[in-house]
């Protein structure tokens, strides 16, 4: 007999939420400068920011994750302290991290049920967590995940919606998304939007902090600008313009946001060759090549197999090849460390997990990759606090000190210290994918302007990304992946949303 399908949407009362004067210290460094929000029932407000602004601050003492230092919160007109996530949760107020916070060697179903398990008498009830699971799963359109599946063989897209299914689980009035569509497919993005509308519909209020202004202004009603831990401006979202909501984040006038795109000449030499490159189930069959001083971007769905085919290359995972070049070296490489001795280096598109040690040091985050340089035999750390703080000036990383872990950054300098990383090297061909995932505007527009400067200095750049702006204001050309096969290349002057959309969905 089938299960009964269990949703989360309920018709529950929906929740005021007051921040009143809130500050926030950590030691001498003030972050939060006496912040007055309110949040109203059935309403979806964009929260936009720099990294640095306080955002995620400002979400986590109201989540209950921090302590303010000064101020104080309210819920329905009272007077609360939170002591903890679950306070808040059982406020109905619940944070959804942009960093995944799930247990991999669990299930579905036990990572959604985690510190809040069903439980028949003495023992956990599975079958009533299973059939929530299935009905949460359903509500986020992960509908072909079962709920016994383990979470680490989930792909990236999936992940982000399973938190986004936990925090459903928890019947939600208050539902904070930090950057929830940084890794979601258009298609994916659409079924989010749609779950974010019947929300809202039934009184959740949405908190959407996200740095793609298209999407605050397709979904949200309002919009809250922070800057240096201030609040600068709350204003419905209707009123203001795209371009307006930038400036107000940056506190100045923003230029283009892309820089120039010189002419690759047609004699530059090619510095990477791929020829017939299988990574089985991912990727078959697949040939390129990228000359010097060229971006070449690389489109597609989750799961077109984008990502996987650059990971074979590297020898992370199971691949043949007739034949592969980097910077005039024919080599297939067992490993990135091999890759990065021919010339070529990688940036993984998750920056927590692969990118960086983000509870090493920056120092040791930075040389990781060319110890070599440091250690004739013993590892000089002077020489490399040096190199620190000059890749802290050439890539304008934000520290208030060199001598913090890497978590201590936000995730737009985080970005930065993986970009540093990779660089340190002096690779010819680098490859970098999602380089502006969960990464404000301003710091944007600083990676793409590196981006070019690397193009310019005659290296090979392969740009990995799901923003097809990104991809059409960056790339001299674009392979287009669709189901493991490269079903296009187009050149700048072909490059549009519609031509890409079209060859990754196959309606070409």
């Amino acid at each position: 007999m089938a299960t009964a399908r269990t949703t989360t949407i309920d018709t529950t009362p929906g929740v005021r939420v007051a921040l009143r004067g809130i500050v926030k210290r950590f030691g001498p460094v003030q972050v939060l400068h006496g912040v007055d929000l309110d949040f109203e029932p059935g309403r979806v407000v964009g929260l936009l920011g720099e990294n640095g602004a306080g955002k995620s601050t400002l979400m986590k003492i109201l989540a209950g994750y921090e302590q303010p230092s000064e101020g104080g919160l309210q819920v329905n007109g009272r007077g609360v302290r939170f002591d903890g996530p679950r306070a808040a949760e059982a406020e109905g107020i619940v944070l959804i991290h942009q960093e995944f916070n799930l247990a991999e060697d669990l299930t579905v179903a036990q990572n959604i049920f985690l510190g809040h398990e069903k439980r028949r008498g003495w023992w956990l009830d599975d079958n009533a967590m299973r059939a929530v699971a299935r009905g949460v799963l359903d509500d986020v359109g992960l509908h072909k995940v079962s709920p016994d599946t383990r979470v680490r063989e989930l792909i990236v897209a999936e992940r982000q919606l399973v938190e986004i299914a936990k925090a459903l689980s928890r019947h939600a009035r208050v539902l904070i998304m930090d950057e929830p569509t940084a890794t979601l497919t258009p298609s994916e993005t659409g079924k989010l939007f749609d779950l974010v509308a019947r929300l809202k519909a039934d009184g959740v209020t949405i908190v959407f902090i996200s740095h793609k202004l298209d999407e605050v202004e397709r979904i949200t009603d309002e919009v809250v600008v922070m800057r240096d831990g201030r609040l600068v401006a709350q204003q419905a979202t209707a009123s203001l313009t795209r371009a307006q909501m930038a400036n107000l984040m940056v506190g100045r006038e923003l230029a283009d946001l892309y820089p120039p795109r010189h002419e690759v000449p047609a004699d530059a030499p090619v510095l990477l060759s791929v020829q017939d490159l299988h990574v089985p189930g991912w990727a078959h069959g697949v040939s390129f090549e990228v000359r010097a001083g060229e971006v070449f971007g690389f489109a597609g769905l989750v799961g077109s197999g984008r990502t996987e085919l650059f990971e074979g290359l590297l020898g992370l995972r199971e691949r043949t090849a007739q034949a592969v070049n980097i910077a005039g070296n024919t080599v297939l490489p067992r490993s990135p460390r091999a890759a990065a001795n021919a010339g070529l280096t990688y940036l993984s598109e998750d920056r927590k997990g692969r990118g960086l040690h983000v509870h090493f040091g920056l120092r040791q985050n930075l040389t990781l990759m060319a110890l070599q340089r440091y250690a004739r035999p013993w590892l000089n750390p002077a020489k490399e606090a040096e190199a620190l703080k000059a890749a802290v000036r050439e890539f304008g990383i934000r520290t208030g000190s060199l001598d913090v872990p890497a978590a201590s950054l936000s995730g737009g300098n985080q970005q930065k210290l993986a970009l540093a990383k990779v660089l340190h090297p002096g690779p010819r061909v680098v490859v970098l994918d999602e380089p502006t995932r969960g990464v404000d505007i301003g710091a944007k527009r600083e990676i793409y302007a590196l981006i070019r400067a690397l193009a310019d200095e005659g290296r090979a750049v392969v740009v990995i990304s799901s923003e097809l702006m990104e991809l059409i204001g960056l790339c001299h050309r674009v392979a287009v992946m669709r189901a493991g096969h490269l079903q296009a290349t187009l050149s700048a002057e072909h490059l549009n949303e519609q031509e890409l959309i079209a060859h990754a969905t196959g309606t070409h």
